[in-house]
């Protein structure tokens, strides 16, 4: 190692302090390597890392400023920013998410890791880097700062990073390219879990590469008592020169064991292979530093600084088992109630991840082992044994499940019924279960109908009937459940016919709807009702119109589905009373607004009470009552009459009366002033008239009068104001509308004296 490598580890003072505000936490790694070009060119590639999930955090720099200084023991490197030979302003050239590692048994929490690149030639700027023998180059770039959660540091939140690559006298006298990093940094590490990670890096000229932990380089953060004296804040511009100050560990981690765990994290000299288990929750920074070696001289240095986030992965593979009871998590009791061959059923996932399932069970003398998905085990007899199903015995991704297996003796369910098949009756259950236990514990019996007993020999009255499934559940000493199902053929007729009738009395014609109340029946019975005028149904509850008056006894037959039969005769159910026949006339039968009166006459049978009800709101009493027509239009008249026996009947009719309008005219006039027949015009009823039009003509066809008003006339003068017409006869039109549309026509003749 050089001189200036080793100044990197002189730790200085800043003059001041920054304000917080002005910086971004959010850096958790990063790298700077290069490649040789020739000629003084070299191609570099800077790449950031960024927690994406944070917040309130700076974003990675559109445009990182890197500071290119040349320092040695010819030419020792000045403290500030201003020694820089060159300050380059690189945009960001890329920006991509990196992918959480993929764990083939443990599912890792989300995380966001953000990649930033920035890639940057030489000779685009117009630069180049003279040979220099005795001197190295310095590519640097700093920025604050690192998440505060960070774990095996010292205040993390007030450092921030330097990202450098050194350019030895031999390297570039050599031209030699600095290694690269084969692979991503990982995002998560799940704790508990053993961790391989290929951290290697590539070489382009086959240089031996040595690889180590050492610790990440402080700069642009907070603290200053970690950076150089005038190279201060956030993100210096450009990045400050060496020496360089180290980030400071919080025992008891360190730069070579930064992570603990049992075993904890090593990294291979030669293949760069970072193993070890992980045993504490937690962000560590995490400093790999890569040296290259050709004939035994150093060439170049590079590092890698990143945040590993070691956390609690769920497990992705469960052993799992369909089971009695389960007593713990990973522990399952299965028990069997007689048989002692038992059928495990597997139900273990993903099953995309098992390779291999090994079945142990310790019996007293041996041992029964098996490698089938779901086995059958045959057990020596009853009793207790412990087993287990093991998932990918012996590897990483693995998991294991404890069974525990009772053998108990045996446990029949059985019962017996009895019913009257052919009257319908309690059905009685018996139970005739047996237990190889000491004794049975509960019955639970499902009667079919949606009701249910615990009694051990229950009785149930049946409403309907059917093939009807009953299931006995019982349970005995030792939690055996067994449970048998037999089916009932219940077909008895009715113990009792039942019948409610919507009603018993009324008037004809006497509608009653017949609610058969017994049971058990239904449709696949025969069923007879005989309702005692003659008229049958088959239906279970029919309803049936009586048209007649009279006394009526009704009966009832049922046959069962199979053959057993019953009946009852309900005498003198029914009683229907006579009803009055309502009729009447109207006289006239067509009327009009001119009609004077409206006679209705009665002829009605069998009533001793009338009462007219019309639409208009008038009403009468009598038995054949008279009005005037209020109005025209459509009017109901509605006759209720009533007999002895306070039965009604009702007939409705539509009486019409009609809007009429009439129009007459004279035959002559003599328009000479003595205030008598000095004007011709017509007379008659036009209320309600419409579109009337009225005109005289000459015996020329001369038009001389017209008008629609049906009160106005013409006074024998043209249009009523001209010149006085000759005597003579005159042609006459009048046309109009009745009130309801109707069109009407007169024609005639007027004779003008004089």
């Amino acid at each position: 190692m050089n001189n200036t490598m080793r100044w990197s580890r002189i730790v200085l003072f800043c003059f001041a302090l920054i304000p917080a505000a002005l910086y971004g936490r959010h850096i958790i790694g990063g790298s700077m390597t290069y490649r040789c070009l020739g000629n003084g060119d070299y191609e570099f590639t800077l790449k950031v890392y960024r927690d994406c999930f944070c917040t309130e955090c700076a974003q990675i720099d559109p445009v990182a400023t890197i500071g290119i200084y040349r320092c040695g023991p010819t030419a020792p490197c000045n403290l500030g920013q201003g020694s820089a030979i060159a300050t380059l302003n690189i945009p960001l050239t890329e920006r991509r998410n990196i992918d959480r590692p993929d764990y083939p048994c443990l599912i890792p929490p989300a995380v966001c890791t953000e990649e930033g690149i920035y890639l940057f030639r030489l000779s685009n700027y117009r630069l180049n880097l003279p040979l220099s023998l005795e001197n190295s180059y310095h590519i640097t770039y700093q920025r604050c700062c690192r998440n505060v959660t960070i774990s095996n540091i010292i205040n993390p939140g007030e450092h921030g990073a330097t990202y450098t690559a050194e350019i030895t006298p031999e390297a570039q006298r050599l031209c030699n390219s600095s290694p690269e990093f084969a692979t991503l940094p990982p995002t998560v590490i799940c704790a508990n879990t053993n961790l391989e990670y290929d951290h290697s890096a590539k070489d382009r000229e086959g240089d031996q590469l040595v690889y180590e932990f050492c610790a990440p380089f402080a700069g642009g953060g907070n603290d200053t008592r970690f950076q150089p004296l005038s190279c201060d804040g956030a993100s210096p511009t450009p990045g400050c020169p060496p020496p360089y100050s180290f980030i400071p560990f919080l025992p008891p981690s360190t730069a070579t064991s930064p992570v603990s765990g049992d075993p904890p994290l090593t990294i291979h000299p030669q293949t760069g292979l970072i193993t070890g288990k992980p045993n504490r929750i937690g962000q560590f920074v995490v400093g790999v530093c890569v040296s290259e070696y050709r004939n035994g001289v150093l060439l170049s240095r590079i590092f890698r600084d990143f945040q590993f986030n070691v956390a609690q992965c769920d497990p992705k593979l469960i052993a799992d088992i369909k089971e009695d009871i389960k007593v713990q998590d990973k522990e399952y009791l299965v028990n069997s109630c007689g048989p002692t061959e038992v059928k495990f059923i597997n139900e273990s996932s993903p099953r995309s991840f098992i390779r291999t399932f090994d079945w142990e069970f310790d019996l007293s003398n041996r041992k029964i082992t098996s490698s089938e998905w779901e086995p059958s085990i045959l057990f020596p007899g009853i009793g207790t044994y412990n087993g287990r199903l093991i998932l990918n015995k012996g590897t990483e991704c693995g998991d294991t499940a404890k069974i525990f297996v009772n053998i108990y003796p045996a446990l029949d369910a059985d019962f017996e019924y009895e019913y009257d098949t052919c009257v319908a009756g309690p059905v009685k259950f018996t139970d005739k279960s047996v237990s190889g236990g000491k004794f049975l514990t509960s019955w639970n019996w499902d009667l079919g109908d949606k009701f249910t007993s615990r009694r051990q020999n229950p009785e149930h009255q049946y409403r309907s009937p059917g093939k009807i499934p009953v299931t006995l559940t019982v349970r005995d000493t030792n939690k055996c459940i067994e449970k048998v199902t037999k089916t009932i053929n219940y077909f008895p007729v009715p113990a009792l016919l039942v019948i409610s009738p919507s009603a018993s009395e009324g008037c004809a014609p006497l509608r009653v709807k017949f609610n058969n109340l017994s049971f058990p029946i239904d449709s696949t019975y025969k069923i007879d009702w005989d309702f005692g005028d003659g008229g049958s149904s088959r239906a279970v509850s029919p309803s049936y119109i009586y048209e007649d008056a009279g006394v009526f006894t009704v009966s009832l037959d049922i046959t069962s589905p199979i053959g057993c039969k019953t009946d009852t005769v309900f005498p003198d159910l029914i009683k229907v009373r006579p009803s009055p026949s309502a009729g009447f006339m109207i006289d006239p039968p067509i009327a009009s607004n001119l009609t004077p009166t409206i006679n209705l006459f009665d002829e009605s049978q069998g009533a001793i009470r009338w009462n007219w009800q019309l639409s208009n709101g008038r009403n009468f009493t009598e038995r054949s009552p008279s009005f005037s027509p209020p109005d025209t239009g459509r009017i109901i008249v509605r006759q209720i009459v009533v007999n002895s026996v306070n039965c009604l009947d009702t007939l409705d009719k539509i009486l019409d009366i009609r809007p009429e309008v009439r129009y007459f005219l004279p035959n002559a006039f003599t328009p000479n002033g003595d205030s008598v027949n000095d004007e011709f015009k017509g007379v008659g009823v036009m209320a309600g008239a419409k579109s009337f039009n009225f005109t005289i003509w000459n015996r020329w066809g001369e038009m001389v009068y017209q008008t629609d008003q049906p009160n106005q006339g013409w006074n024998g003068r043209k249009f009523n104001t001209g010149v006085e017409s000759p005597p003579g006869v005159y042609v006459v039109l009048v046309t109009y509308r009745d009130p309801r549309g109707n069109p009407y026509e007169l024609k005639g003749f007027v004779t003008l004296v004089r």
